[in-house]
C-alpha cells in the first residue's frame, strides 16, 4: 500500500502547477465550443456525436467516440462551467489514481519491495504524460487507462479464482464491462482484453510458445480456453458494435493530419510507416524534444531506402524480434525472483517462493493460488505466491507497449496524426515495467556490490531526470503562447499559425501578422492560415490585402465558407454589389460534406445568407430578402445565434406593411436574446406605429437601460419624441446620441435633423457640420448642411456647400432651388454670388 501511495502522491505533486493552467489547443473545440457540454442540450446527444460534437455518422466526423469523457467534462461544465482549474483538477485526480493502480499491477509483477516503488515512480514523473494530463482533452487517454487497469486486476483476480470459486465470473464480469468502459472513454481502451490475454497465457500459466497448443488442448486447461475464447467474443463483439455505430466508415483527414497517409508512393508510405514506431520508442526512452502537435512535416516522410533513418527502424525491429523469441523460446535454468539470484529454484526471497523454468517445464501447469482445505471445506486462499520469471515479465511489458499502440499504427486504418504523445499514456506501462524488470535483471546477475548499487541508483537518477522534464513541460503548457513558441523547432508551420491566434487575442498585431507570415513561410498552402491572416488585415482596415489572402484561402480551400462570407462582406461595403451577391451565393451552395467542422461551416453559411438578405435589403427587394432569410433560418445550426436574423424578418415584412408578421418576429428575436438592443428599437416602433405608445416608449428606455452608452439607442428615441412633439426631449435624445456616437454618420446626421426639426438651428448647424466632414462626398450630408447654414443666415458658405453638392449630384432638384433662393437673397443683400 505504501508504494501506490508514494507513486500517486508523486503522480499528484508534479501536476499541482498545471492547475493554473488555461485551456490550451484543442480544448477550446472540445469545450469550449462543444455544444453538447450545455444544459439545454440533450444529455443523450454525447452517445451520438463524436468527441469534438460532430454528429458520429457525418461524413466529416473524426470518429472519436468517447461518451464517458465528453460527459465528465459536461459534469465539469455543470459544476464550475469554463474555468479551467476544475478541468485540470479532474485530470490530475486521474493521472494520480492511474498510477497508483498501475503500481498495484507492478507489484503483483515485481513484488512488495523496491523495484515496485520504482515502476510506480517511472511511470508517475515521466514526460510523455505531460500532454495526457496537463491538456484537458488528454482525459480521454488518462481516463481509458483508468478502466484499462481495472479490467486487467479484474482479470486477474478472474485467473487467480479461477477453478476454486464461483466469483472467478464475477471478477469476469467486471473485466468485460471496464474493457467496455475503457473503449468508451478512447478507442485503444479494448485492447486491454489481448493483453489479458497475454497475461493469462504467458504470466499467469507461464506457456512458451511451443506449450500454447498441446496445453490448451488439454482437458484440465479447458478452463483456460474458455477465458480465451470469451475474451476474443467480446472484444469482437465491442469492435464490431463501434464500427456500427459509426456508420461502418473510417473516418477521413486532410493531407496535413499525416502526410504518410496522403503521400502517392507506396515506398514512401511503407517505410515512414514502419519508422514512426521507432521514433515513438524514442520519445519514451528519451523524452527531450516534445510539441503539441506533429502533424505536417513534424517528421519527414522517408522515401528511399537511402534515408538514413532506415536504420533506426531495422535496429527497433530487430531488437524488439529477438527480445520477443528469447522471452517466448523454450525456458531457461536460472531465473530471479523480487531481486535474488535463483538456480533451479532453492532460493526463496522476500516471502515469495520461486521455482526454476526447468521445474516449469518437467511439472504440470499449475496457477499462481492454490487452494486449501480446512475441516473438509476448500476456501479460495493463496497458500504462497509465486512471482513470474523476468522472461514472463519482459512479454506482458512488450505485449503492454506494443497492442494499445496498435491502432495508431496505420496497420488497419489511417489515423489523423503522425504522431500523438498522449497516445503513448497506456503504452508508457510497458514501457516502465520494461526498463524496471530490466535494470532489476541486471542487479541480479552482476555480483559486485558496486555495480549493483551503480545500477539502482542510474535508474533512480533516470526517474529523477523525467520528473525534471515533466516539471519543465509542465511550464509550456500553463498558457497556450508558451505552449506554441516550445513547439516551433518542432513544427513552425503549426505553432507560428497557432501563435499568431494568440497574439492576435492580446491585440498584439504586428506581432501576430509576422507570426502568421512565419507559418506561411513553413507551409504556404495552409488556407486557415490565410484566412487567419486575412481576416487580421481586415479588421485594420486594409480591405484590399484581405481579399487577397482570402482569395487564395479559398483556392486552397474551396469549401472555407468562412472565407467567402468576409469577402462579401468587404465587397458589399466597396459598394461592389453584384460581386458581393455572386460571392454570398457561392457560399451558400457549399455543403458540408466531409468538412472537419460541419457546425462551423454551417453557421457561415447562414451568415452568408444573413448578409445576402441584407444586401436585397438595402436595394428594396424585400420579398428576395424574405426569401434568403428562410433559407437561412432553414440551414442554420443550433449553436447559431439567430437574434440579428429574426430581427430582419422582421424589419422585411414592416416594409412590406406585413405588421402582425413583423410582430412575430421581432418577438421571436427578443425570445432568443432578451437584451438585444436591435431588436427593442425595431419593435418600439411597430408599437408606436401601431399605435401603442406607451409601450412603444419603454422599449426604447430599456434599449436604452441595456446600453447607456449606445447612442443609436438615443437617436430612436429622439425620433420618438419628435413624432409625439415632444421637441425639447427629442432635442436632449439627439444631442446625447451625436456625443456619444460622433462618429457614426448616421446617428450624427439623423441628430442633426432632429434639432433642425426642434427649430434649434445652431445645434443643427454644428452637427450637420460634422456629418459632412465624416461623408464629405455624400451629397445629401453637403445639401443638408448648406440648408441650415442658410437659414442661419451664413449665405457664402451655404452657397459653396450647395455648389459641392451639386458637383457630386448635378440634377438634384432640391439642391437647385435651394440654390436659386440663396442667389436671391443674396442679390438682393449685394453680396457677390459664383454666378456673377
Amino acid at each position: 500500500m505504501i508504494a501506490e501511495l508514494v507513486s500517486s502522491a508523486l503522480g499528484l505533486a508534479l501536476y499541482l502547477n498545471t492547475l493554473s493552467a488555461d485551456f490550451c489547443y484543442d480544448d477550446s473545440r472540445a469545450i469550449k465550443t462543444n455544444q453538447d457540454l450545455l444544459p439545454e442540450t440533450p444529455w443523450t446527444h454525447i452517445f451520438y456525436n463524436d468527441f469534438w460534437g460532430t454528429l458520429l455518422t457525418h461524413s466529416g466526423s473524426h470518429k472519436s467516440y468517447r461518451p464517458l469523457c465528453t460527459l465528465s467534462f459536461r459534469l465539469n461544465h455543470a459544476i464550475g462551467g469554463l474555468n479551467p482549474w476544475s478541468y485540470h483538477l479532474v485530470n490530475v485526480l486521474l493521472h494520480a489514481a492511474v498510477t497508483g493502480l498501475f503500481t498495484s499491477f507492478s507489484k503483483i509483477l515485481l513484488g512488495d519491495g523496491y523495484w515496485t516503488v520504482l515502476a510506480g515512480v517511472m511511470f508517475a514523473s515521466h514526460p510523455i504524460h505531460t500532454e495526457a494530463v496537463a491538456g484537458i482533452v488528454g482525459r480521454a487517454d488518462v481516463g481509458a487507462s483508468l478502466f484499462f487497469l481495472l479490467s486487467l486486476l479484474c482479470y486477474v483476480k478472474h485467473c487467480s479464482t479461477r477453478g476454486y470459486s464461483a466469483r472467478t465470473w464475477g471478477w469476469f464480469l467486471g473485466t468485460g464491462l471496464c474493457a467496455g468502459c475503457s473503449m468508451l472513454w478512447k478507442e485503444q481502451g479494448v485492447t486491454v482484453l489481448a493483453v489479458s490475454a497475454v497475461y493469462d497465457v504467458f504470466v499467469f500459466h507461464r506457456l512458451k510458445m511451443n506449450q500454447i497448443l498441446p496445453t490448451i488442448y488439454k482437458r484440465k486447461n479447458l478452463s483456460l480456453f474458455l477465458s480465451i475464447s470469451l475474451l476474443t467474443f467480446w472484444g469482437t463483439f465491442l469492435l464490431g458494435a463501434r464500427l456500427y455505430w459509426m456508420g461502418n466508415k473510417p473516418p477521413s483527414f486532410s493531407n496535413s493530419d499525416n502526410p504518410a497517409a496522403d503521400s502517392d508512393s507506396l515506398l514512401a508510405r511503407t517505410l515512414t510507416f514502419f519508422y514512426l514506431p521507432t521514433k515513438n520508442l524514442w520519445l519514451l526512452l528519451c523524452p527531450d524534444t516534445l510539441s503539441f502537435d506533429w502533424s505536417m512535416d513534424a517528421v519527414p516522410l522517408l522515401k528511399t531506402i537511402c534515408d538514413w533513418r532506415n536504420l533506426h527502424t531495422v535496429a527497433f525491429y530487430t531488437g524488439l524480434l529477438l527480445l520477443a523469441y528469447y522471452c517466448l523460446k523454450s525456458p531457461s535454468v536460472e531465473t530471479e525472483c523480487n531481486g535474488k539470484f535463483v538456480t533451479n529454484g532453492k532460493q526463496n526471497a522476500n516471502g515469495h517462493s520461486c521455482h526454476s523454468d526447468v521445474e516449469y517445464r518437467n511439472s504440470e501447469i499449475k496457477p499462481s493460488f492454490a487452494s486449501k482445505v480446512e475441516n473438509g471445506i476448500k476456501n479460495n486462499a493463496s497458500q504462497r505466491t509465486q512471482l513470474p520469471s523476468t522472461e514472463n515479465i519482459v512479454v506482458l511489458s512488450l505485449s503492454l507497449l506494443v497492442i494499445p499502440f496498435v491502432p495508431a499504427t496505420n496497420l488497419f486504418f489511417y489515423v489523423g496524426f503522425v504522431i500523438a504523445e498522449r497516445v503513448l499514456y497506456i503504452p508508457s506501462m510497458g514501457f516502465c515495467l520494461l526498463i524496471t524488470v530490466g535494470a532489476r535483471a541486471l542487479y541480479v546477475k552482476v555480483q559486485k556490490r558496486f555495480l549493483k548499487t551503480l545500477i539502482f541508483y542510474a535508474t533512480a537518477t533516470l526517474i529523477v531526470f523525467y520528473g525534471l522534464k515533466t516539471a519543465i513541460r509542465n511550464g509550456d503548457w500553463q498558457n497556450e503562447e508558451m505552449l506554441y513558441r516550445s513547439g516551433i523547432k518542432v513544427n513552425p508551420a503549426k505553432a507560428w499559425g497557432n501563435l499568431g491566434n494568440v497574439l492576435k487575442s492580446q491585440s498584439k498585431i504586428s506581432e501576430a501578422e509576422s507570426a502568421y507570415r512565419n507559418a506561411l513561410y513553413y507551409r504556404s498552402n495552409m488556407a486557415d492560415m490565410l484566412y487567419n491572416l486575412g481576416l487580421l488585415l481586415q479588421e485594420n482596415s486594409r480591405f484590399a490585402e484581405a481579399l487577397h489572402y482570402y482569395k487564395l484561402a479559398i483556392g486552397s480551400r474551396p469549401t472555407l465558407a468562412s472565407a467567402y462570407l468576409n469577402t462579401g462582406i468587404i465587397l458589399m461595403n466597396q459598394g461592389k454589389t453584384e460581386e458581393a451577391r455572386r460571392t454570398f451565393l457561392k457560399c451558400s451552395e457549399i455543403p458540408d460534406e466531409n468538412l472537419k467542422d460541419p457546425h462551423a461551416h454551417k453557421s457561415s453559411v447562414t451568415s452568408c445568407l444573413y448578409n445576402l438578405g441584407k444586401l436585397y435589403h438595402e436595394q428594396g427587394h424585400y420579398e428576395d430578402a424574405l426569401s434568403v432569410y428562410k433559407e437561412a433560418i432553414q440551414k442554420m445550426p443550433r449553436q447559431f445565434a439567430p437574434q440579428s436574423l429574426y430581427n430582419m424578418m422582421g424589419e422585411a415584412y414592416m416594409r412590406l406593411s406585413k405588421l402582425p408578421e413583423a410582430e412575430h418576429w421581432y418577438m421571436e428575436s427578443l425570445r432568443s436574446k432578451t437584451d438585444h438592443i436591435p431588436a427593442h428599437l425595431t419593435y418600439g416602433k411597430l408599437l408606436a406605429l401601431t399605435g401603442r405608445k406607451s409601450e412603444a416608449e419603454k422599449f426604447f428606455l430599456k434599449a436604452i437601460e441595456l446600453d447607456p452608452t449606445k447612442g443609436n439607442c438615443y437617436m430612436h428615441y429622439g425620433q420618438f419624441l419628435l413624432e409625439e412633439a415632444r421637441l425639447i426631449e427629442a432635442a436632449e435624445m439627439a444631442k446625447k446620441a451625436a456625443e456619444l456616437d460622433s462618429t457614426e454618420f448616421d446617428v450624427v446626421f439623423n441628430a442633426a435633423h432632429m434639432l433642425r426639426q426642434a427649430s434649434l438651428n445652431e445645434a443643427a448647424e454644428k452637427y450637420y457640420d460634422l456629418a459632412a466632414r465624416l461623408r464629405p462626398n455624400y451629397p445629401a450630408a453637403l445639401m443638408n448642411l448648406g440648408a441650415i447654414l442658410h437659414l442661419n443666415g451664413r449665405l457664402q458658405k451655404a452657397e459653396a456647400n450647395y455648389l459641392r453638392a451639386l458637383q457630386l449630384k448635378p440634377d438634384d432638384v432640391i439642391t437647385q432651388s435651394n440654390l436659386r433662393k440663396l442667389w436671391n437673397i443674396m442679390e438682393k443683400q449685394g453680396l457677390k454670388t459664383s454666378k456673377t
